[in-house]
């Protein structure tokens, strides 16, 4: 039965266990097809999860901090980042790094290490945080849509005119959008979708890159101070609860740990799959960096204490009116891309469960053949097909009726960051690797740990300062922008 499963439900494979049928020209070691994945399939997954919009408002971040500690967080999250995901990327396999029992999810290396209670925390605390993101998403996507049409509107009417627009038909267009890309069946089948979304983040961040550039030289001076907006222009509290935000921000803006596993499930090998996944994450971790330091900065230069949250969207620049309209189209076409980036495991997680608990129901295990012309037949579940709409359904209402939610985000972003970037892969290295406690190098990985706890304590804590402050303007379905 459970074989018979494997063949007819392929979309299910994410989480399933299968017997080993040996190495072979179709099949991998756990006798599901050969992946297919290489150093550069993960690396646009990665780099797709990794700059997102807000590659934009870190200008807003580096004005908070200033030009001292703004650049110098990015650095040390970012190189965090990178060290603790070549600790997770270790877990892939329990026990020999080649030949290792594969775990195909976050959850199942959680399992296989540490067990317990921590499974379930991690499975809660991975699964939040991917259901906030896509809301975050479908939020900024219609944010950006509303941006081209209030760009245009300043065109042809001046840039102090109101231009208001409603967002709730955009959002209603990227839910739709979403509906039909998420019937795509499986992470691996993701790799075009990803290259595009790359390809969009590099677009719209070196367009505003190139705006924060040409508003430097326009203006011919740098603006900024070394300790970041000054008391006068807010309060001391408003102050503390924005740099608290920032590093929030800033911690956040390199965080893919949540679905580091499932992408690291997608690389062939040999080599071995934690070996890709490191110099994948080097790849992906040092070019939006590169990225993010860049944007940060000119954007800090080109408008000081006061910059927009989003370069494009916050209307920094109005012209050219048509490089801005292109920069937001790309924030488009890259967001539906990261969308499904992070939903699959969410969706994988939902339907390998529904497997489990009704192996026997045709509605969830059936597959319907829909011939393509020209091209293999695509296999139609109606459980996917019903669940994956139902779940977009809902992102999008949400959107609708929280128009700030990306602040709501932010809550369980950086303990969600913690959690998942930090405290797992430490613990699950340290137990994969019996290092004695309080050795040299156990001591050091627990003063990391406890010193990324307490900034993303302190970033949560900035998150509910701003979702306080929304709070009090907050009228309900008002998508008025």
């Amino acid at each position: 039965m459970e074989n018979q499963l494997h063949q007819n439900n392929q979309v299910f494979y994410v989480s399933l266990d299968v017997h080993p049928q040996g190495g072979s020209k179709c099949f991998d070691d756990d006798g599901r097809l050969k992946r297919t994945g290489t150093v550069w399939t993960a690396s646009a997954h990665i780099i797709t999860a990794v700059i997102r919009s807000g590659a934009l408002s870190l200008a807003w971040a580096t004005a908070q901090l200033g030009w001292i500690a703004g650049p110098t967080a990015m650095f040390l999250f970012a190189s965090v980042t990178y060290y603790t995901s070549t600790l997770l990327a270790t877990s892939y396999r329990s026990g020999n790094p080649v030949t290792g029992k594969r775990n195909y999810t976050y959850m199942d290396a959680v399992s296989a290490n540490l067990g317990g209670f921590k499974v379930k925390l991690c499975g809660l605390v991975q699964y939040v945080n991917l259901f906030g993101v896509a809301i975050g998403y479908t939020t900024a996507s219609s944010i950006s849509m509303l941006a081209i049409k209030r760009s245009n509107c300043f065109h042809e009417k001046g840039e102090k005119s109101l231009c208001h627009a409603n967002s709730n038909p955009y959002l209603i267009a990227f839910g739709i959008i979403e509906i039909i890309f998420s019937q795509i069946p499986s992470f691996d089948q993701l790799w075009w979708l990803s290259i595009v979304s790359a390809i969009m983040s590099f677009t719209y961040s070196t367009i505003g890159l190139g705006l924060g550039i040409a508003k430097v030289a326009e203006t011919g001076k740098i603006r900024g101070s070394l300790t970041g907006i000054s008391i006068d222009t807010v309060t001391s509290t408003q102050k503390l609860w924005r740099s608290f935000q920032a590093l929030g921000d800033i911690a956040f803006a390199n965080s893919y740990s949540l679905i580091l596993i499932e992408i690291q499930d997608t690389i062939r090998s040999p080599p071995s799959e934690s070996q890709t996944m490191k110099k994948a994450s080097l790849v992906s971790i040092a070019v939006p960096t590169l990225f993010y330091l860049l944007c940060g900065c000119m954007g800090y230069a080109a408008f000081g204490d006061m910059p927009p949250g989003n370069l494009l969207t916050g209307f920094g620049f109005y012209n050219p009116y048509w490089m801005v309209d292109i920069a937001n189209a790309a924030i488009v076409i890259h967001l539906v891309g990261a969308y499904q980036v992070y939903c699959q495991p969410l969706f994988a997680f939902v339907e390998k469960t529904a497997v489990k608990k009704f192996p026997n129901s045709q509605f969830i295990t059936r597959e319907i053949k829909i011939p393509i012309p020209g091209l293999s037949p695509y296999k139609l579940n109606l459980f996917r097909l019903v669940w994956r709409t139902a779940f977009v359904i809902a992102t999008t209402v949400i959107s609708m009726l929280l128009p700030f939610f990306h602040h709501i985000v932010r809550l369980p972003g950086p303990l969600g960051f913690w959690r998942l970037t930090v405290y797992f892969p430490i613990e699950m290295y340290i137990k994969q690797k019996k290092i004695p406690k309080w050795s040299t190098k156990w001591v050091c990985l627990q003063i990391l740990n406890v010193a990324c706890h307490i900034i993303a304590i302190a970033a949560a804590a900035g998150s509910v300062a701003g979702v306080v402050i929304n709070l009090k303007s907050y009228k309900p379905c008002s998508s008025d922008y």
